[in-house]
């Protein structure tokens, strides 16, 4: 998700840039009908690179039906690549050559890249099927938090960063709108779901103001990829070290809900189990599961960033280990983690004693009222 946010970002941003009276036209899919090679001579002297010459037919917009021949240079680096085989669907780039688009010899077709999307929709659905085969009626209140969450991140904590808000404030006000509506929808609207909520929130600002405290006193920059440089390209005037702290809280936020959930419910299940406990004795069951969820949430988050920058783990071998964990994109995702983690320890005693409070503190008024309707 951090990635894609960042991709976002980049399409919102880079329009700005252009020129206002320039046709800004949208890309178009084609599917690749024949490829030709040729070797040619690379920018450097000497070096050979190999070009595609590709046929492609235009299958959307304006200019369905057309053909178009497109050269695809191909320079041996796998990371700007784009190769191709015959029958494969692409993203064409469309350039108009002249200030009016009216006939096909007034634009150019350019190879952005490899079609994906139907890819992701097959997996979005198998995931959506799965959740309400398994999940049934939570499956389908799953689905929709998860469709309010990232609604939230594209709507609303993006468009308040772009527009010149704090970064770290959107990202847990976004946090916190978005753990309201998961848990009331996945857990109803009672004292349980109220102290996760609560325990979350708190958490989120804590975990706001440790990444703070992580990228003022490491000297994070911000710029811990080649994404954040594009974005400085387009963007400049953004709050970088924001947006970092922003993406840590987020990064958190799926793990806090998680903890603080687990929590609350079992000290819901114990209380329902014996009415007569108190609050610290409440207090102290759910830090003992709190306790076991530790290691294992904490163990997640950092598994999840470690998956993430495995190319960076293996760039360890190759470099001075002193150099290597110093370097700003390394430190930036060991102090993101260790950021979530730290947030998780302190997300178990405080959605712990809220949640003994609320718990208990509703049984109690719901005893008042029993004795009321019985007084009169």
């Amino acid at each position: 998700m951090k990635k894609l946010f960042i991709i976002f970002l980049l399409l919102l941003g880079i329009p700005s840039l252009a020129d206002e009276n320039k046709v800004v036209l949208p890309s178009q899919t084609g599917i690749v009908e024949d490829i030709k090679y040729e070797d040619t001579q690379g920018l450097n002297q000497g070096e050979q690179t190999t070009k595609q010459i590709v046929t492609v037919k235009v299958l959307s917009g304006d200019f369905k039906g057309t053909e178009r021949i497109i050269d695809n240079m191909l320079t041996g680096n796998p990371a700007y690549d784009i190769n191709l085989s015959k029958g494969d669907k692409v993203v064409l780039h469309v350039e108009p050559t002249s200030d009016t688009v009216s006939t096909p010899n007034d634009v150019d077709f350019f190879i952005a890249d490899i079609k994906r999307d139907n890819q992701i929709f097959v997996f979005t659905g198998i995931f959506f099927i799965l959740l309400l085969l398994i999940g049934k009626k939570k499956g389908f209140t799953s689905i929709i938090s998860i469709i309010s969450t990232i609604t939230l991140i594209f709507f609303m904590l993006m468009p308040m960063i772009l527009h010149g808000f704090c970064p770290i404030a959107s990202a847990v006000l976004t946090g916190i709108i978005s753990t309201i509506i998961t848990i009331y929808l996945v857990g109803g609207f009672n004292s349980k779901s109220s102290a996760a909520i609560i325990g979350t929130s708190i958490s989120l600002i804590f975990a706001g103001i440790l990444s703070m405290l992580a990228i003022y006193f490491a000297h994070l920059t911000g710029f811990a990829g080649e994404e954040n440089m594009f974005l400085y390209t387009a963007r400049p005037e953004l709050n970088f070290t924001g947006i970092l702290s922003a993406s840590m809280i987020i990064s958190a936020l799926g793990a806090l809900m998680d903890t603080a959930v687990s929590i609350a419910s079992t000290v819901n299940e114990i209380f329902e189990t014996d009415k007569s406990l108190s609050v610290k004795k409440l207090f102290k069951s759910g830090m003992n599961v709190g306790r076991d969820i530790i290691g294992t949430m904490s163990n997640t988050l950092i598994l999840v960033y470690l998956g993430s920058s495995l190319t960076l783990v293996l760039l360890s071998s190759n470099i001075d280990m002193n150099k290597f964990f110093n370097l700003n994109q390394v430190a930036t995702e060991i102090l993101s983690a260790l950021t979530g983690s730290i947030a998780i320890l302190f997300c178990v005693p405080i959605t712990a004693i809220i949640a003994a409070y609320l718990i208990k503190r509703k049984k109690q008024k719901t005893e008042f009222h029993m004795e009321q309707i019985n007084l009169d």
